[in-house]
């Protein structure tokens, strides 16, 4: 088993993750001058990154 400590680093480890996979999505979008599809209000937008 592990620990509360073990399970919050490894909480922290995988959003500093996602960060950087979110960050490197918007700047390949960017590159490629291509529209990110997102969900906002529970409708699919389409947003040009900036």
């Amino acid at each position: 088993m592990t620990t509360v400590k073990e399970q919050m680093e490894l909480r922290d480890k995988l959003l500093a993750g996602l960060d950087k996979a979110y960050e490197k999505l918007i700047e390949y979008k960017k590159q490629k001058n291509s529209v990110l599809v997102v969900m906002r209000d529970g409708k699919i937008t389409h947003v040009k990154p900036e």
